[in-house]
């Protein structure tokens, strides 16, 4: 277990990896978040609902996007939606993490690097 962990927000579109990463945090003692401001109106959710040590953004493209859900038909306008819902977090993110050619494992590792840095 980590010693007082920082309260970690990820953040980002839909199927970028927010939820597989936080379960990977979570394993390793982290205090994780999962922010669902890519579908809220406020533009500060993500400091609201969690007020992070550390905001991480995952991006990812509507075409792997529309892979990882396995959709073919989404409206780019609802993609494009939560681009702008997310700008705020996106602004204000510690880390920007594009998870387009990342496994999952790449992501955790990516993180985790950028975690233990800051110590």
């Amino acid at each position: 277990m980590i010693p007082n962990p920082p309260t970690i927000a990820v953040v980002g579109p839909c199927a970028s990896g927010k939820s597989t990463l936080i379960a990977e945090l979570k394993k390793r003692g982290y205090t994780a978040k999962h922010i669902a401001q890519e579908h809220s109106f406020v533009p500060n959710l993500w400091l609201k609902r969690a007020r992070p040590d550390i905001l991480i953004y995952l991006e990812v493209t509507y075409a792997v996007s529309k892979q990882r859900q396995g959709i073919s038909e989404w409206p780019r306008s609802l993609y494009q939606k939560q681009l702008e819902r997310l700008r705020h977090a996106q602004k204000h993110a510690d880390l920007f993490l594009n998870t387009n050619n990342l496994t999952p494992g790449e992501v955790f590792q990516r993180v985790q690097e950028y975690l233990d840095s800051l110590e």
